[in-house]
């Protein structure tokens, strides 16, 4: 049974101590009750310092090992604090506003927080998009120099090339999938489609000589006529919702001023958001994010400034 909370006085009453976050970690990483990771013993008896000792090989376990959250100088409640405050959001929250509302004493704690818990926004073995699926590309940041004929030619200023898929849900628009590509390039969109979507879907594209491999691929295939592109925002409306809403995103949230090399995070941070934009309870935003936190390795504070 899922069990979170629903309003922000609830989150502060459950999560007042380190013991209390303690608990609400033990839960998820044994549903079942104690599994030591050494012996699979089931026995263990806690220690003064917040252990587990495992009854049978003397293993000490601690809630945090092997998760997102090992290794780390801040306290839980600070990061249980932020994945409430990055969850119920609507929009998101900048390192500086995250920086602010928690007190943190840098601004690159708080980025380093915010990237550690991005890497773990896309859940792994996450289900493919299906049914009719829009797919396009756009370009963002930066300054384009020069587009023909609706296809990215560059040279590009600071600039990053985003390929866009989106379920068709009647009018509106279902999932969504998001990557960054290098350039534009057959090769490149065939890769992001076979891996987000599921064969057998119903593919709408443009008229771009690259996507004419998809019926071999499984999938079936609605390519626009020449005659139609003049007007794709209207024959892939969905998509190009999509690519105008992260762009508002970005701009908004973060000023603009993503790099490249982290832009994969924060496309993930989008459609985390963009896919869950529908729950009635914020809290279960938290419980999904904090499953997730759980289930993630470790990852280490090197490696997120390495890919600054």
């Amino acid at each position: 049974m899922q069990r979170y909370p629903k309003t922000l006085l609830t989150f502060e009453h459950w999560f007042r101590s380190e013991d209390a976050c303690r608990e609400y970690l033990f839960r998820f990483r044994w549903p079942n009750g104690f599994c030591c990771p050494r012996c699979e013993h089931g026995q263990a008896w806690k220690t003064g310092r917040g252990l587990w000792i495992c009854g049978q090989c003397g293993k000490e376990v601690s809630v945090t090992a092997g998760t997102v959250f090992s290794g780390s100088k801040l306290s839980l409640r600070i990061w249980f604090r932020a994945i409430w405050w990055i969850t119920n959001q609507k929009s998101g929250i900048s390192a500086l506003g995250l920086q602010r509302t928690l007190g943190l004493g840098s601004y690159e704690t708080a980025w380093v927080l915010l990237h550690k818990l991005r890497r773990v926004m896309v859940r792994p073995g996450r289900e493919q998009l299906s049914g009719m699926v829009e797919v396009d590309e756009t370009v963002v940041g930066g300054r384009r120099k020069r587009v023909v004929r609706g296809r990215y030619r560059g040279p590009f200023v600071d600039k990053a090339l985003v390929a866009v898929a989106a379920e068709v849900r009647g009018r509106g628009i279902g999932r969504i999938r998001l990557r960054q590509m290098t350039r534009q390039s057959k090769e490149q969109i065939m890769a992001f489609i076979k891996e987000v979507i599921a064969p057998g879907s119903d593919l709408m594209t443009d008229g771009w000589v690259g996507f004419r491999d998809l019926v071999e691929m499984g999938f079936t295939h609605r390519p626009i006529v020449e005659e139609e592109e003049k007007d794709l925002d209207w024959v892939l409306p969905r998509a190009h919702r999509v690519a105008a809403l992260l762009k508002r995103w970005l701009l908004g949230i973060h000023q603009g001023r993503v790099e490249q090399k982290q832009l994969d995070y924060y496309l993930d941070e989008f459609v985390f958001r963009f896919n869950r934009r529908s729950s009635r309870s914020r809290g279960r935003l938290f419980y999904r994010l904090m499953q997730q936190a759980v289930a993630a390795k470790p990852i280490r504070y090197r490696d997120v400034i390495k890919g600054a």
